[in-house]
């Protein structure tokens, strides 16, 4: 099953990927290989140190070629407006209660980020929000109760 990402989304995950690749994997075999090189591997806490952050990392390389493999990026700025939130999109809206407005971007599951603004498209909020077009009021299901919003703009970029 294709997982939707942006861009950036996919960028990061590249860097992150030749990092562990180039500079990670390699300062953990030294490590293991001055270990080894201490002699008595039962007692040696650098050795059993090293092998466990190898173990992380190799974990944390294959996790994220994994997504990469299963990733669907999708360049938003490519995608012709139509007022409509879809994936990607950055969406402002007017809480119809407090009249505060609030800015959001639709991203992958693992670029959601609050405190950047970056909303996962699994989350109830922009499960309500997709599909829905700008002027459309929409009723979002929150923990504290629903909360009515109403969409001011859509943006693609």
């Amino acid at each position: 099953m294709k997982v939707p990402m942006t861009i950036e989304g996919a960028e990061r995950l590249r860097a992150e990927l030749k990092q562990l690749k180039s500079v990670d994997r390699p300062r953990i075999s030294k490590a293991i290989a001055e270990a080894r090189a201490h002699g008595d591997l039962k007692e040696n806490a650098e050795y059993h140190a090293a092998k466990e952050q190898q173990g992380l990392s190799e974990a944390r390389i294959r996790e994220i070629e994994s997504k990469l493999a299963d990733a669907q990026v999708i360049d938003v700025t490519q995608i012709k407006p139509t007022g409509k939130v879809i994936f990607g999109v950055t969406v402002r809206l007017l809480n119809l209660d407090t009249e505060e407005t609030a800015t959001y971007r639709i991203v992958g599951e693992d670029e959601a980020d609050l405190k950047e603004g970056k909303l996962s498209v699994a989350s109830p909020m922009a499960r309500a929000l997709i599909g829905k077009s700008e002027g459309d009021e929409v009723v979002v299901n929150a923990p504290s109760g629903p909360i009515e919003y109403e969409i001011q703009s859509v943006e693609h970029i």
